[in-house]
């Protein structure tokens, strides 16, 4: 059964790092993990001439490009409204956690990332999907779990604690 959690915090706290550091701490005790990052900006992972790149470029909606080592499917969305967070993690394949970098504001539930350095506020008080909190300081508040942004352990913990189910993030979403 796939189950989601949401690393959520201000730009600069620390969540790719986080992230990078967390899949491999999940696999280590056995589970598969996909991830699903948020851009606020325009965004390209492909190179300039190669043929994907021509076939987008040339109008195509979708490349799908194989190998035998991955494959990768990119969707253009010509002017169509971006894709909400429901229907993106509904195109995933079955994993045991969908760990989602970014979309801060929905619904599913999440870990604040904060780092003090930043001079951010921070996002729990205001945010009920909020599960738990990771970060260099403790928040001035106990009323939710709280794990040092260096403790892998306990935050991995957190994640198999807090994780919802994709459905029940599916109908919180919707």
């Amino acid at each position: 059964m796939t189950r989601v959690l949401g690393l959520a915090g201000w730009s600069g706290a620390g969540k790719t790092t986080l992230l990078s550091r967390l899949i491999p701490a999940l696999r280590e005790r056995g589970y598969s993990v996909s991830t699903l990052k948020h851009a606020h900006h325009t965004f390209d992972i492909d190179k300039p001439g190669k043929d994907s790149y021509l076939h987008r470029e040339a109008g195509a909606s979708e490349v799908l490009v194989a190998s035998s080592h991955r494959w990768a499917l990119m969707h253009e969305l010509r002017g169509a409204p971006e894709p909400r967070l429901g229907e993106l993690l509904g195109r995933f394949s079955p994993v045991d956690f969908i760990l989602v970098e970014g979309f801060k504001r929905d619904a599913h539930v999440k870990i604040e990332v904060h780092r003090a350095a930043n001079g951010k506020s921070w996002l729990y008080p205001d945010d009920s999907s909020i599960g738990a909190v990771v970060s260099d300081v403790a928040p001035p508040s106990r009323l939710l779990p709280f794990v040092g942004l260096d403790d892998l352990d306990g935050i991995a913990g957190l994640v198999v604690d807090l994780a919802w189910p994709l459905d029940k993030t599916l109908a919180a979403l919707a």
